[in-house]
């Protein structure tokens, strides 16, 4: 049975992943360390987790499988999904996939040595997230699910 899982912490899609969860009638869990307002939908679980580093992250990868989805920004939660058998996307709609977390991997590691080589450096927080962006994720998440339940 397939599940939604969003990694819940700074996710600017909950709304939109809701939306597209209850059309195909999946259980969807939005998991993070408090602070967010809890869904009245039936299919939507908000889950609580303890606060400290990547408990949320921990309790999605221990919980998805081979048929689930997975939302989330955060690349070392996408390879644990990932290799669990988990379908994942960001936030965008880019796909995570074997193909491509490897890379994945090393450019996030490469970036976070840079920026510790040059603390003084700067430090920009990337570009915004569009409309674009957000229309995108919806597409590639219907698409996602309906490989998922295949």
């Amino acid at each position: 049975m397939t599940a939604l899982y969003i990694d819940g912490d700074a996710c600017p899609v909950k709304a939109e992943a809701e939306k597209v969860a209850t059309r195909h009638r999946v259980q969807m869990y939005v998991v993070s360390n408090g602070g967010l307002r809890p869904s009245q939908n039936p299919l939507v679980e908000t889950v609580i987790v303890a606060e400290g580093a990547d408990v949320a992250d921990m309790w999605i990868a221990e919980r998805c499988g081979p048929g689930d989805v997975v939302v989330t920004g955060d690349i070392p939660l996408a390879a644990k999904c990932i290799e669990a058998g988990a379908r994942v996307l960001r936030h965008n709609g880019e796909a995570f996939t074997q193909a491509n977390i490897g890379q994945q991997l090393a450019m996030r590691d490469l970036m976070a040595d840079l920026r510790a080589a040059n603390p003084l450096g700067a430090g920009g927080s990337g570009k915004g997230f569009t409309k674009a962006d957000r229309s995108r994720f919806l597409d590639s998440l219907e698409r996602e699910l309906r490989a998922a339940r295949r």
